[in-house]
């Protein structure tokens, strides 16, 4: 007799990991904004510029986390594996209703000491982006002397609507781990994953060995891997390879091949294809004798 299954296996439960396609819009004001979404047709369609380093397609998802707000994730619970389906959500269920007493206003002497406004090509405009103690808002309104920053969430007070799709479940335990690594840190695909029964290796690749914000999320891959992968251990490889010292060059490779100079007048003779002077013949010195130079008299040669 087949073991029994608590969930049904066609469609999902907490906790499974899977490939998911989906789209996010915001609805309200009049107008309709996409927030998110797996597909590059849609996000060129709406002109929504990809952040660096996006990927598209289906991407791993952990039904019941913390990727979407708690309303959305809860939603994805018990759909059908490959089938799309539609949902409508309440701002309650989203990103939460709007807070008037999260639009704050700052003087414009406060906001020009922010460091992101200190920077040579700062701009501050409506919609620009500013953290404050921590909070990050974007400005709603400003004149010369005061600025509006509304730090609720950006579509807060919005209702929802996604299209989800559950392409396929994660199986592999390979794949389970670089799937948890791009849910918590992004670039999975760098990785290089080992799995041996109960133990996991991680080999960080050299980009993220000094990335503040891979330090950031390591404690959350791992607790992540623990409560949803239950390893045993958990090994973290950082290598560093030192680089191997330059070889010298051989004396014989840098010295400069020249002609040997010739060791008499009879040699240069023959290397330029002279006859050579006469026995009795003599030549001027090139420049005058170290006695003649301090002013002395120099010898003359003796008759032959």
């Amino acid at each position: 007799m087949p073991p029994e299954t608590a969930h049904p296996p066609d469609v999902t439960h907490a906790g499974e990991l899977v490939h998911l396609d989906y789209d996010l819009w915001a609805e309200g004001g009049g107008r309709t904004d996409l927030i998110d979404t797996t597909r590059e047709d849609v996000a060129q369609k709406a002109q929504v510029p990809a952040s660096e380093g996006r990927t598209w397609g289906p991407q791993p998802h952990l039904i019941g986390g913390e990727y979407f707000p708690s309303g959305i994730e809860a939603a994805l619970t018990g759909i059908p594996v490959g089938e799309e389906v539609v949902r409508e959500f309440a701002p309650a269920e989203a990103f939460g209703e709007r807070d008037p007493d999260l639009i704050e206003l700052f003087s414009m002497h406060e906001i020009s000491r922010l460091p992101e406004m200190r920077r040579e090509n700062a701009h501050l405009d409506v919609g620009t982006v500013l953290t404050i103690e921590g909070r990050r808002g974007r400005v709603v309104s400003m004149t010369a002397a005061r600025v509006r920053v509304d730090f609720n969430p950006p579509f807060a007070g919005r209702k929802v609507k996604g299209t989800f799709r559950v392409v396929d479940r994660i199986t592999k335990p390979a794949e389970q781990v670089r799937g948890i690594v791009d849910l918590q840190y992004g670039r999975g695909s760098e990785f290089h994953i080992e799995t041996d029964g109960k133990t996991i290796t991680l080999r960080i690749p050299d980009r993220s060995k000094f990335d503040i914000a891979w330090m950031a999320a390591k404690p959350r891959v791992i607790d992540r891997l623990r409560t949803t992968l239950h390893p045993s251990t958990i090994r973290i490889v950082e290598e560093y390879a030192t680089p191997a010292p330059e070889k010298a060059p051989k004396p014989e490779e840098t010295k400069t091949q020249e002609a040997p100079a010739p060791a008499s007048a009879m040699g240069a003779a023959k290397a330029e294809n002279v006859k050579p002077p006469p026995a009795s013949e003599t030549t001027a010195p090139a420049s005058p004798s170290p006695k003649a130079a301090k002013g002395g008299h120099a010898r003359a040669p003796k008759p032959t």
